[in-house]
């Protein structure tokens, strides 16, 4: 997309799910709002078993990165000091550890100034406040303070009757009703609904490449599903959350401009939702009481992030 001249397909999809000024000029968390206390509360009511089901990828040297994104490094993890007695011989002695690596480089939120097109962030933002040294200014990481609400797992691949989909499918919102009958329960304001490709299982066998290109993933008609619905946030199991390459020659990465910079909506890759699928099968049940706040890097456009189901 041209700086000046967005796409008239993505013009039109951005005018039709635009959330700018829905909470005033200076609202910084878009549709996080939509998860109020009585949303929690509704959310803490699905629990049933107390079953805990983690959703993050392990945080390791050899991740899920395989050097398509530039400086989106896996975590390097180093050892500073081994048994170290700072304060003496026969004092306790201490092991520390330090880590390197690209804030979106396992399970993590994208923040909403993660992107921007034609020289705007979420609310209108100008794009230039994100700065070499401060980060951004507005909407960072840190300012969802808790991320906590009713999940939905909308299981595509289950709902095809698939185990995976194909690199070449774009999810559509025909594909997100048959998840939801699956599922047997409506997507209604405030959850953060969690779509499952079972692309991931290609990354948890070890074939990174085959991970990340092609991927299933997102439609660029899915958003004007997720905005009539006023869902609060949107995570899935791919590298690149929407379908890649992009349905549309030369549309670049349209669903998280849509999501993140329209919507104002966080939008989650990388979650490992195999097991959770597993669960939900089991139990005949596909709400649940979802966990997932980032580590509040100040000023950051995302953070790792280790969710948790409680069924």
């Amino acid at each position: 997309m041209s700086p000046t001249t967005p796409h008239p397909a993505f013009r039109d999809l951005a005018e039709r799910v635009n959330n700018w000024g829905r909470w005033g000029a200076d609202d910084e968390i878009g549709t996080l709002n939509l998860v109020t206390d009585a949303v929690v509360r509704e959310a803490a009511a699905c629990v049933r078993t107390g079953r805990r089901i983690p959703l993050a990828l392990p945080l390791q040297q050899d991740g899920v990165q395989t050097g398509m994104i530039p400086g989106r490094v896996n975590p390097l993890h180093v050892m500073v000091q081994i048994n170290q007695e700072l304060f003496g011989p026969g004092t306790v002695a201490c092991s520390d550890d330090v880590v390197t690596m690209g804030l979106q480089a396992a399970t993590h939120w994208d923040a909403l100034p993660h992107v921007s097109h034609s020289g705007r962030l979420y609310n209108g933002r100008p794009a230039d406040s994100i700065t070499p040294h401060g980060g951004a200014a507005f909407g960072g990481i840190d300012k969802p303070r808790h991320i906590v609400s009713r999940g939905v797992l909308l299981d595509v691949a289950r709902a095809r009757g698939e185990d995976r989909l194909d690199g070449g499918h774009a999810v559509t919102p025909e594909d997100l009703d048959a998840a939801e009958e699956l599922a047997g329960t409506r997507v209604r304001a405030g959850d953060i609904v969690l779509v499952r490709t079972g692309q991931i299982q290609v990354c948890l066998a070890g074939d990174k490449q085959a991970y990340g290109y092609p991927s299933p993933g997102l439609s660029v008609r899915t958003p004007e599903w997720f905005h009539a619905r006023d869902v609060a946030a949107v995570a899935n199991d791919t590298l690149t959350f929407e379908i890649f390459p992009p349905e549309i020659e030369e549309l670049w990465l349209p669903v998280h401009a849509l999501d993140l910079v329209e919507m104002g909506m966080l939008q989650g890759q990388n979650w490992n939702l195999e097991e959770l699928s597993t669960a939900c099968g089991q139990e005949n049940r596909y709400s649940f009481l979802l966990s997932a706040t980032p580590e509040p890097f100040v000023g950051a456009t995302g953070s790792p992030v280790a969710p948790v189901a409680v069924l």
